[in-house]
């Protein structure tokens, strides 16, 4: 018998006697939810404050940078502050990231990425040449200041080129994600009165007829895959270097320099204004707040996430402001073999992503004595987090039973992460709190933050080597205020803080409060240390496990166009995927049964499941698809029997559905039925 093995049937023997472990155990996740809870959390139930009586109370997380937390005098909310930089020079504009790069690690590698079947590396002055001399191309075609520029391009060197050349000399770029939809192509060119459209590929390329014939105001469409940066590059060499450093001197740290749409489903996308200085603000406080980590040029970073999304744009602005060495992944599919060759001390992941290396982990265990002794290493792992959590320290016992599966489950797990995690940070949705006890109780350094397109993403985040506090998303970032406003609602202040959403004064004055916070729509509450807890969504929006945002309003008054459907309710929030509850219109139904040849008394029960209902209703949710990404689609629907009212308690008065009411009032269907579990691995195994 080999000593694995010999401490694989140990470790299970051991953790069925010590733990207990029986059929009550359940993985943290599933393969199809990223929770086994409803997707809204009813604030009324959470814990709220502290006690504040010991307020103002200053920490020290970063280096003469405090934290203080206290009762703010003139509203009396609950506030909390992170010191940051001193604000940056009027003249400051994106460029000079990589410019200050280039000068202070010229010769040192920023970006290494894989192009065809080799991994390339670019260094500062190499990434900062590229960046002239795409930008003296757009000066050649003649890009003004303030011109719109879409791009809708994957993660990649290019990306990061074209984004930074566009910003030197004063254009605005409006991002559109690779996955959006023609329509979505268009709307966003049309909003953003864009001159110019860069693609990278031939498939995107052939999404953008529509927005070829309907935007009045787009004069240039270009494709990376045919060669246009090349073009742009060739056209360039005309235009002199002081023509170009005359321009990119005329930018400056007001002006605007991007349009992130929050939501690409609506047909008239809402667009938060960004300027250079609102990214330059968040690129440069981070460096400083943690120079260990990021002033340490033998660290590495892996980017993945999609830099259309303001979040993983930050962090590659982060990234270049620091001294790391930037790796690009080629996509979620690669990511293990990527992995292996970055060894990441940094990433930047959504809770997905981490959903997945706990399922992959899982899924290699089985049910027989390895899935024992995996199920066993979850609840050691968390049970040391929570003791921490709660008492600073974990006993001797707890201690020890964790460790004895350090070697045999979480170095294996660590390994597959790169085997140098330091700080991985997950963002854009909430990670489920015993997903992340197991990471950090399997020394996974995991951190949760927490933000915003209007924040320009990062506005409270956990710094490495904070205390843990379980279910927190942590500190203000630096240069940021949050405070606990009226209904419990998470309101910020800060230099990154957007100013105005594009053509939409009407959004933009119910954004924020009669004293200039941003109202998030998020509910939360603060403790005395300072650390933010999210409790709930105040908003519809939907955010997917995997970091997508979703307007469920289009989609729903699309469905709901069914000749025969009542109400429809898209929902998503924290789970993997969207899916609809459907109600049917009994008076509707009949007709239409009959019309159909069916039974017209079919019993609404029966009618729920009858095949040709369900394909009837499925063509109409096929259409309300159309115009979506399908991150953004409705991919599993079921049809409840009884309508939302408010006779069951699920409209108001003004007969509107109460959503949280809906997903508590079918929490059990939704967890067992839409998202279904995995069986535990104590019950598999006997099955």
């Amino acid at each position: 018998m080999s000593l694995l093995k010999s401490l694989h049937e140990t470790a299970s023997k051991t953790a069925q006697k010590i733990l207990d472990l029986k059929s009550d155990f359940s993985h943290p996740i599933s393969d199809d939810s990223s929770s086994g809870t409803a997707d809204y959390v009813d604030p009324s139930e959470m814990p709220q404050h502290h006690d504040y009586d010991h307020l103002p109370h200053v920490d020290y997380w970063g280096p003469e940078r405090p934290t203080t937390t206290f009762i703010d005098a003139d509203s009396g909310f609950i506030t909390a502050s992170t010191e940051g930089n001193a604000p940056l020079p009027e003249n400051f504009n994106i460029y000079h990231l990589y410019a200050d790069r280039a000068e202070r690690m010229g010769d040192e590698p920023l970006y290494t990425y894989k192009q065809g079947d080799t991994w390339l590396t670019k260094t500062g002055n190499e990434t900062l040449a590229d960046i002239r001399a795409v930008a003296k191309g757009l000066l050649h075609h003649g890009l003004k200041r303030g011109d719109g520029v879409a791009f809708m391009c994957r993660t990649c060197y290019e990306w990061n080129i074209f984004d930074a050349a566009v910003l030197a000399i004063g254009g605005v770029l409006a991002t559109i994600y690779d996955t959006d939809s023609a329509e979505q192509i268009r709307d966003i060119c049309l909003n953003s009165d864009a001159r110019l459209l860069a693609v990278q590929t031939n498939d995107m390329k052939a999404k953008t007829p529509q927005a070829a014939e309907q935007c009045p105001k787009l004069e240039r469409i270009i494709n990376f895959e045919n060669g246009a940066l090349e073009e742009l590059k060739a056209y360039g060499a005309s235009v002199s270097d002081e023509e170009l450093d005359k321009r990119i001197a005329s930018v400056k740290r007001d002006d605007l320099c991007s349009i992130v749409y929050t939501s690409g489903s609506t047909a008239a996308p809402k667009g938060v204004e960004m300027t250079q200085g609102q990214f330059g603000t968040t690129a440069v406080n981070l460096p400083a707040y943690m120079p260990q980590l990021l002033r340490d040029k033998t660290h590495r970073v892996l980017l993945f996430l999609p830099q259309a999304h303001s979040f993983a744009r930050a962090i590659n602005y982060i990234c270049v402001a620091s001294d790391i060495h930037i790796y690009i992944a080629r996509g979620i599919k690669t990511m293990t073999s990527d992995l292996k060759v970055a060894r990441p001390q940094l990433m930047i992941v959504v809770p997905r992503v981490l959903e997945k290396v706990y399922n992959a982990a899982s899924q290699k265990a089985g049910t027989g004595a390895k899935g024992m002794v995996f199920a066993a290493s979850v609840v050691a792992a968390q049970k040391y987090m929570h003791e921490i959590g709660a008492k600073g320290r974990a006993s001797r016992f707890v201690s020890t039973r964790r460790n004895a599966f350090d070697p045999i489950i979480y170095k294996q797990i660590r390994e597959v992460l790169g085997g140098h995690a330091q700080w991985f940070v997950t963002g854009g949705a909430p990670l489920d709190p015993e997903l992340m006890a197991f990471f950090r109780g399997a020394g996974i350094p995991v951190y949760e933050g927490y933000g915003c397109t209007e924040t320009t993403a990062p506005c409270a985040f956990n710094p490495k080597g904070v205390p843990y506090h379980e279910g927190s998303v942590g500190i203000p970032f630096p240069g940021f205020q949050i405070r606990i406003g009226e209904g419990n609602e998470i309101q910020v202040k800060g230099e990154p803080v957007f100013h105005k959403y594009h053509k939409n004064k009407e959004a933009t004055e119910t954004s924020f409060t009669k004293d200039g916070w941003y109202s998030t729509g998020d509910l939360g509450r603060l403790d005395d240390d300072g650390f933010l807890y999210i409790i709930g969504r105040k908003k519809d929006l939907i955010i997917t496990a995997g970091g997508k945002n979703v307007s469920p309003g289009p989609m729903e008054e699309v469905i709901t166009r069914c000749p025969i459907v009542s109400q429809a309710l898209v929902l998503g929030d924290k789970r993997p995927f969207i899916s609809a509850l459907i109600t049917l219109d009994p008076d509707m139904l009949r007709q239409w049964l009959q019309s159909m040849g069916l039974n017209p008394e079919m019993p609404m029960e029966e009618a729920c499941d009858n095949a040709a209902v369900r394909a009837e209703v499925q063509s109409w949710v096929d259409k309300a698809n159309e115009g979506v990404s399908r991150a953004e689609s409705v991919r599993k629907f079921i049809i409840v029997p009884e309508e939302f009212s408010q006779d069951n308690g699920l409209m108001t008065a003004s007969m509107k559905i109460i959503r949280p009411k809906v997903l508590k009032y079918y929490a059990n269907l939704l967890n067992t039925q839409m998202y279904t579990k995995r069986k535990p691995a104590t019950e598999a195994q006997h099955n």
